[in-house]
């Protein structure tokens, strides 16, 4: 009996991750591919609210030395940040669907550059653990997410990547994946952790706008 339940656990399993990989497909075939990478250097952090944080992000279409380069300049730019162990690119304002993540947060140990990722299956099980976010300095607050997380990508050169993550990498790709989505840290968070980090959300939304007068950005939900 035993055997033949685990046999239909993984079966469902399997049949839940290829749903998830065609609403996957079908949405990523409305995405943009960009083939003509370009960004300014030296690229720099941006910060709550800028809308580029907000942005659709482009498929990444050609595997070139342009790519290869972009994400070393991310892992400087995350390595030279405030205890950063994960970056994505419209954190630097180039938006791509490209992160990369380093769980060690140290020069060299445990690199990893996932292009184009998407995300197979989700783990039931969840934890609650603090995050701060390159993005909000000085900003840290807990946030639930799934323990086990199995992810599809392609690497620097196109060569499809399948990925099973856990505990610290899980939440680590989670958070950058957000990111590719639109989707900030603090739209994760319960009610009683935003409500705890909203004098400082507000303080970046007014220093953006004071040097941004009229610009279209997403403010923090009044409380209800």
């Amino acid at each position: 009996m035993q055997a033949v339940k685990a046999r239909r656990s993984s079966a469902l399993r399997e049949l839940a991750e290829q749903q998830q990989e065609r609403r996957e497909v079908a949405e990523e075939a409305e995405i943009e591919t960009v083939t003509d990478l370009a960004w300014e250097s030296p690229l720099q952090i941006i910060r709550y609210p800028d809308p580029r944080l907000r942005a659709r992000n482009a498929r990444i279409g050609v595997f070139d030395e342009r790519l290869a380069r972009l994400s070393r300049e991310l892992f400087e730019v995350m390595y030279n940040g405030d205890d950063g162990v994960g970056l994505a690119a419209p954190q630097v304002g180039v938006n791509v669907r490209v992160m990369v993540f380093n769980p060690t947060g140290r020069r060299g140990g445990e690199e990893v550059t996932l292009v184009n990722p998407r995300v197979l299956s989700v783990g039931r099980a969840r934890e609650l653990g603090e995050e701060g976010c390159l993005s909000f300095p000085q900003i840290f607050a807990p946030v639930e997410r799934a323990y086990r997380v199995k992810v599809r990508a392609q690497d620097l050169t196109g060569q499809p990547l399948t990925l099973t993550l856990t505990d610290w990498r899980a939440r680590i790709f989670q958070h950058e994946f957000d990111h590719l989505q639109g989707v900030l840290f603090h739209d994760r968070m319960a009610h009683a952790a935003l409500e705890s980090v909203r004098e400082k959300l507000v303080a970046l939304e007014e220093e953006y706008l004071r040097a941004h007068p009229g610009a279209p950005v997403q403010r923090v939900p009044q409380p209800s």
